[in-house]
């Protein structure tokens, strides 16, 4: 193999990669611009990841898989969406106790339909969405290889991206999404319910959100595995605050850690611990944070530094 060809792969694995992460900066931006943090993608997509499957594997259906995985996240979505804007609990402890408990409470479910606490591999015949040849992108050299032949749901991540910016910036809701994110109370002057974008911006993100969990348990694999997520929820979130909930900067964000956790899958076929291997997309992680917040801070030093 040259080194044009390892180049082509490593670059294909990071699109591979990235696809989740993908789903989840998205799926945050959009409770961003709403003035909201969504903590709780993890467990989105822990959920979707497990009732796609379970529910495609016993139905033998792809479309009611994805339809359950779906109506998973969203239930997800409004039980918090409940919990914080009408009984006014707060909305991070909410959030951070729904990814707690469903870390668990996916291994109970998959036990109590499969008997098994480690996969459901072999035990539910699962169905999973397909790779895609593009048409003319595949017989261009090099990019072809880079490009081509990805899951279908990968294509639709970067899909998503344009439909979110479309949605937030070229449609009413998304100006409605916006004015509640920038003075909730001014909307509210000229008639627009801030709960109610609060839970339509909540569920819309569970929904994103559900697409990268079924892409974990049915396209990137094809079972669930418990913790499968393995924290890509608050990876996302970190990629989506560095772009400060912009879709399209969010995605290039996601994409450097995508390419971090590519460089770790490849660390596996050199002689390297296995726990610095596994620590590293999130030592990336914290230093990509720290350097954003370096570079703000010196911008905005200079910016009083200028008045």
């Amino acid at each position: 193999m040259t080194v044009l060809d390892t180049i082509v792969k490593f670059l294909f694995s990071v699109i591979r990669v990235s696809t989740p992460l993908v789903f989840g900066a998205v799926a945050a931006c959009v409770t961003r611009k709403a003035g909201l943090l969504n903590l709780a993608i993890e467990s989105m997509m822990l959920a979707s990841a497990l009732t796609g499957v379970l529910v495609s594997g016993a139905t033998q259906s792809l479309l009611l898989g994805m339809l359950a995985g779906f109506a998973a996240a969203i239930a997800i979505t409004m039980i918090i969406s409940y919990s914080a804007f009408v009984l006014k609990c707060d909305l991070y402890l909410v959030s951070i106790a729904m990814n707690t408990a469903l870390v668990g409470g996916t291994v109970f479910v998959m036990y109590l339909f499969t008997q098994q606490k480690a996969n459901t591999a072999g035990a539910i015949p699962s169905l999973f969405v397909g790779s895609m040849e593009l048409p003319l992108i595949k017989n261009i050299p090099l990019l072809g290889g880079i490009l081509s032949g990805h899951n279908v749901l990968t294509y639709v991540a970067f899909l998503m991206v344009f439909l979110v910016w479309f949605l937030l910036y070229k449609t009413k809701i998304g100006l409605r999404i916006r004015s509640v994110g920038e003075n909730p109370q001014a909307a509210e002057s000229v008639g627009i319910s801030p709960r109610r974008i609060y839970f339509l911006s909540f569920g819309m993100s569970g929904f994103i959100a559900a697409l990268g969990g079924m892409y974990m348990s049915m396209g990137y694999l094809t079972w669930f595995a418990r913790d499968m997520i393995a924290g890509r929820g608050m990876i996302s979130m970190s990629a989506m605050n560095i772009a400060v909930g912009e879709p399209v900067s969010a995605t290039l964000a996601a994409m450097m850690f995508g390419t971090a956790d590519a460089l770790s899958n490849y660390m596996q076929l050199g002689k390297f611990p296995s726990e610095l291997i596994s620590m590293f997309p999130y030592v990336c992680t914290v230093a990509i944070l720290v350097l954003m917040a370096v570079i703000r801070t010196v911008k905005a030093t200079a910016e009083r530094n200028k008045i």
